[in-house]
């Protein structure tokens, strides 16, 4: 789960863009999403590349599988 680092949930994060990139036509290669705290105008990003399966995320978001501290 993404959440924002500042308000540590996920209620307020909007997808402010995303894409997703096929090398083949078929398969997903990458997906990219930026992300923005509609409470506290927090910003940032997460991208995930299937050919080294390494996530990356910058900015004042955080990529957790625990629950959020607030719901």
């Amino acid at each position: 789960m993404i959440t924002c680092t500042n308000c540590e949930t996920a209620q307020f994060l909007q997808i402010t863009q995303s894409r997703v990139y096929f090398e083949d036509g078929e398969m997903i290669n990458e997906i990219s999403e930026t992300y923005e705290c509609t409470l506290c105008g927090a910003t940032g990003k997460y991208i995930y590349d299937d050919d080294s399966d390494e996530e990356t995320v910058t900015g004042e978001v955080e990529h957790t599988t625990e629950r959020p501290k607030y719901a």
